[in-house]
């Protein structure tokens, strides 16, 4: 389709804009989901963690974010931000979904609850301890000079695209639905500032277990129906390559939740309700950068390699000392990883599976080491920038504002301090609102 021309697809509209509404979905249902794991005292301040990222990068993305991520101008590393800020001249016809007739602001909207999952996500690796303005901050700062480039780099035509550096020099990476660009670079930030705040009062000495399971498991539950809406959406279309990537979607987390509950059971004798919700996100992290990519066997084998590496990667916090609260890393980070290298392994292009220009069959499909090479340098990129910079921007903030609330709001209960409100009323909880009032 020439770029001087646009021919709306109703069907295909119609289904984006339903895709868009999943995926924003997934937000709030993140938030019952780590809001479920966290103790009493902090459970509001963890589901405003995911509500605050939802209301700033959804202003953010508007003015400046969507054009420095997808815009044509710029260059291999990151697009111009004013190109099309607050969205001027932007039109349908320079819309990345133009040749699925799929309107401009459709594709900004799709877009939008991408990058808005992605920032909340890492919130989970710091729960308990860490300032709300803060958090705020970080948020704004780390959405334009983290997730912006690496979703230019892979998605926008940058350095990781299937015209970019690592196409031309060794096969293009497959990224479907954001392996890369959302779960490693998560999950790698929330390492990051882990690392930088340090370790919650008594980790590691006393129980910090999940105050609301039933939470945990909604929130799971709104994340695998929302899921459907990432993945399936990706393809910018209502169409078969759509349904693999649905298909795939189901399969894998049904054998992610089944391999991390086995796990559980031979490890520590139960297979709980916390390891089933925490299995079914490992299985959805895993498929994202495949879900299009692999067939039927290809995704219960991927789903069920994730589960258990997953379900292992999570003690590893304890075994190195880093408190990844809510195992961003054990389940962001590995999964993404896991996904994005299986890749490498059962990639193909059978059954009409949707492939970039440049991209390869998988090793076990004859394809050699060449798309496993990319993946590992796609990954890889994303793991480096993402640490690094979160660093960076973590010791900005540490140095200037504080990031980390003080040991007495900590050990009181963060909710009250902060927002000055609980989650559950109880007589202590509603003397001290009564003072402070």
């Amino acid at each position: 389709m020439a770029m001087s021309e646009f021919a709306l697809d109703s069907g295909n509209t119609a289904w984006m804009l339903t895709a868009s509404a999943l995926v924003l979905l997934m937000t709030p249902g993140l938030a019952f989901f780590y809001g479920g794991m966290v103790r009493t005292k902090s459970v509001l301040n963890m589901m405003m963690m995911s509500f605050g990222a939802l209301g700033l990068v959804g202003v953010i993305w508007i003015l400046w974010g969507y054009s420095a991520a997808f815009g044509t101008q710029g260059n291999a590393f990151v697009g111009n931000p004013f190109q099309y800020f607050g969205l001027v001249g932007l039109t349908d016809q320079n819309s990345i979904m133009a040749a699925s007739g799929v309107p401009a602001l459709v594709a900004v909207v799709f877009q939008a609850t991408f990058a808005i999952i992605t920032v909340a996500l890492i919130s989970g690796s710091i729960a308990d301890r860490t300032k709300f303005s803060a958090w705020m901050v970080f948020a704004g700062i780390w959405l334009t000079i983290v997730y912006v480039p690496i979703a230019h780099m892979v998605w926008g035509g940058g350095f990781e695209s299937p015209t970019g550096w690592v196409a031309q020099h060794i096969s293009a990476p497959i990224d479907f639905a954001g392996g890369t660009v959302v779960h490693i670079n998560a999950g790698a930030a929330g390492l990051a500032l882990a690392l930088l705040l340090g370790v919650r009062k008594g980790f590691g000495k006393e129980p910090m277990r999940p105050h609301n399971l039933p939470f945990v498991m909604l929130g799971a539950a709104l994340l695998w129906f929302g899921w459907f809406g990432f993945n399936a959406g990706s393809e910018f279309a209502a169409d078969g390559v759509a349904g693999r990537a649905w298909l795939n979607t189901m399969v894998a987390t049904c054998m992610a939740m089944l391999t991390w509950l086995a796990t559980e059971k031979i490890r520590d004798g139960h297979a709980t309700s916390l390891g089933a919700a925490s299995g079914v996100v490992a299985g959805l992290v895993a498929i994202t950068p495949a879900a299009s990519a692999v067939d039927s066997f290809g995704a219960i084998a991927l789903g069920g390699i994730a589960g258990i590496l997953c379900a292992l990667a999570i003690g590893l916090k304890y075994k190195f000392g880093y408190d990844d609260s809510l195992d961003v890393v054990g389940v962001h980070l590995v999964g993404g990883i896991t996904g994005t290298l299986l890749i490498g392994f059962f990639a193909t292009h059978h059954q009409g599976a949707w492939y970039p220009a440049g991209a390869g069959d998988g090793l076990l499909y004859g394809g050699g080491f060449k798309q496993l090479g990319a993946q590992a340098v796609a990954a890889l990129i994303a793991v480096t920038y993402s640490f690094v910079v979160t660093i960076l921007i973590g010791l900005a903030i540490k140095k200037t504002m504080g990031l980390r609330t003080s040991e007495e709001v900590e050990v009181s209960g963060i909710d009250l301090a902060i927002h000055g409100e609980t989650a559950y009323e109880t007589i202590g909880s509603r003397a001290t609102m009564e003072v402070n009032a």
